[in-house]
């Protein structure tokens, strides 16, 4: 069964764009670009997520991003 978004991908496509906006504005590396998303998800994680439900908020997000990883 399909994984249904409250957000349309309007929305959220639209928001990805602008975050490669500007990244490619600061001409940023492929290495600072995941330091800066991780530190992004970092800080919305402690500042957003009850402190009891970081960890499992954490390991979901950890392998949400290991299951889009394509094997090329």
């Amino acid at each position: 069964m399909p994984i249904t978004s409250k957000y349309t991908n309007k929305k959220v496509e639209q928001i990805i764009e602008d975050m490669f906006d500007v990244l490619e504005k600061h001409d940023a590396s492929a290495e600072l670009a995941l330091m800066i998303v991780g530190n992004i998800a970092t800080n919305i994680i402690n500042a957003d997520v009850p402190a009891s439900q970081r960890k499992a908020i954490a390991d979901k997000f950890a392998h949400a991003l290991q299951s889009s990883i394509k094997d090329d």
